[in-house]
């Protein structure tokens, strides 16, 4: 049994002016081809190490073909995804020719990926696999849990599998699940079917922590409904609103046993609960200030400020400077915030070393909507090529880089300097710099969930603020193009 893997995964911010490049994969998370994908996936927690976890379990042979992930920003420029494609559909034909048909694939993507020309870019690569392969073949395709579902990938793929975890923490298990579907298939014992059911739907980002009430009753509910006879597998996707698409929105897919009236029937009944606790599902956005005296009034430190409204890792620039102004206006000590995306401060801090004071600019950059620069008169703590290893449950097991970057200090308040936009999933990079996060009062992150996997285990008090952001949770202020539905909670009333 050979089975083939890899996949080409963005989750793509429309509303974001920087638009994503070939360089962009290849730097980002990276770009591997054949057996590197093996070589730099086996024993990791994300999909593709799954599908590899699988591959063990059950005995088949994997066959790698390209993956890559480039940290989500703008719109992919159409060159360099049909380039990505291409080359995905000839690596695949190349394995083929020299050593034998594969019997399935196995695809990692996202499921918010966004193609200058192509809404759909999941859906539009899905199809093309699913005409390589013909209609005998078995696609099966792990997803996040902010994706945009479509017909089309409904209709092209065999099985689609989400994350059962926010933040995610079950990438592995879902690509072992997908394995042992595939092969599953692939012995005859089941005959997927599927059925998409779309909400028109904005789900906070506050209110999609599964390990916190109401995600964790809903996902509760999921895994009973998923014990059911004929059930194969169900996704609760919460959508990804900054991708301006037409299928823009939450849904729920459910895969059975060769049964599309019991598909539909459960797709509606899980549909139809969260619909009716809709309620549930929205907050009212936090001020910057009034987040600080909330978590002053509770008085549990570290306390963490997740700046949703700038998270690196849904597409946003990473220099909005809303919460740095706002720690220095108010003189906070033992203050940090992870990170700002600002190349040419960091450049400057390079420049004079570590020790020195710069007076710089810092921030707002990228967009007027991320505020103006901050003025700072700083000294450089330390400096750092970007290396690290992640230390949290998120992408366990691989190393990441930050490019050039600086630890900055004015007074109590903290800023990492960096060149790469990725969110802080933990404290390591910043460790590497000689902050120790726990002994912080305030920590502000650029992310809106993923950060407590690790910040959690000592995080005593977390706040998701709406700072000034291009990714603001205030919807209303989005200005939609393509959204063909009315949306709860804004057109459609309680």
């Amino acid at each position: 049994m050979r089975i083939a893997i890899g996949g080409i995964s963005h989750e793509t911010s429309t509303f974001v002016k920087t638009p994503t490049t070939l360089k962009d994969f290849e730097s980002g998370f990276g770009l591997f081809r054949g057996q590197a994908v093996v070589d730099r996936f086996t024993a990791s927690n994300i999909c593709a190490g799954g599908f590899i976890d699988g591959a063990r379990k059950h005995g088949f042979e994997v066959v790698p073909v390209l993956w890559t992930f480039a940290y989500p920003s703008g719109l992919i420029v159409r060159q360099a995804y049909e380039r990505l494609k291409a080359e995905f559909l000839q690596r695949l034909k190349l394995a083929e020719e020299a050593d034998g048909p594969v019997d399935g694939v196995l695809l990692d993507l996202h499921g918010a990926m966004v193609v200058d020309g192509i809404d759909d870019g999941d859906g539009d690569f899905i199809a093309a696999v699913r005409t390589y392969l013909g209609s005998d073949r078995p696609i099966v395709v792990t997803q996040d849990l902010h994706g945009n579902h479509s017909q089309l990938r409904v209709n092209s793929a065999d099985a689609i599998i989400g994350f059962d975890t926010y933040p995610h923490v079950d990438m592995a298990e879902r690509g072992v699940e997908a394995a042992d579907l595939i092969v599953a298939i692939l012995r005859g014992e089941v005959r997927p079917v599927m059925a998409l059911r779309q909400l028109p739907l904005f789900w906070n980002v506050i209110c999609q922590v599964t390990a916190n009430w109401p995600m964790s009753e809903l996902m509760e509910r999921v895994h009973a409904m998923e014990s059911r006879p004929g059930i194969l597998a169900i996704t609760v996707a919460t959508g990804f609103p900054w991708a301006d698409v037409p299928d823009m929105g939450a849904s729920v897919i459910v895969v059975t046993n060769n049964d599309r009236a019991l598909a539909r029937a459960t797709a509606d009944e899980l549909g139809d609960w969260i619909w009716e606790h809709r309620q549930l599902w929205t907050t009212k956005p936090v001020a910057v200030k009034d987040a600080i005296r909330q978590g002053e009034s509770i008085g549990k430190f570290p306390i963490v400020l997740a700046d949703h409204a700038d998270n690196t890792g849904g597409g946003s620039p990473g220099d909005s400077t809303e919460i740095l102004r706002t720690f220095l206006e108010l003189n906070l000590q033992d203050a940090v915030l992870l990170y700002m995306v600002d190349p040419e401060v960091v450049e400057i801090a390079y420049a004079a070393g570590i020790g020195q004071r710069i007076s710089v600019a810092v921030g707002g950059k990228s967009d007027p909507i991320q505020g103006p620069p901050v003025l700072m008169d700083a000294q450089v703590m330390a400096l750092s090529n970007g290396d690290f290893t992640y230390d949290g449950p998120m992408y366990a097991g691989l190393t990441g880089n930050m490019g050039r970057s600086a630890w900055l200090r004015q007074g109590g308040v903290s800023v990492v300097v960096v060149h790469a936009k990725e969110q802080p999933l933990g404290p390591a990079f910043a460790k590497t710099l000689g902050i120790q996060c726990e002994q912080m009062k305030y920590i502000a992150v650029k992310s809106a969930a993923h950060f407590r996997a690790s910040f959690g285990r000592f995080a005593e008090t977390i706040i998701n603020v709406d700072a000034q952001g291009i990714q603001t949770h205030d919807f209303a202020k989005l200005k939609y193009c393509k959204r063909t539905r009315e949306f709860f909670p804004l057109e459609i009333p309680n």
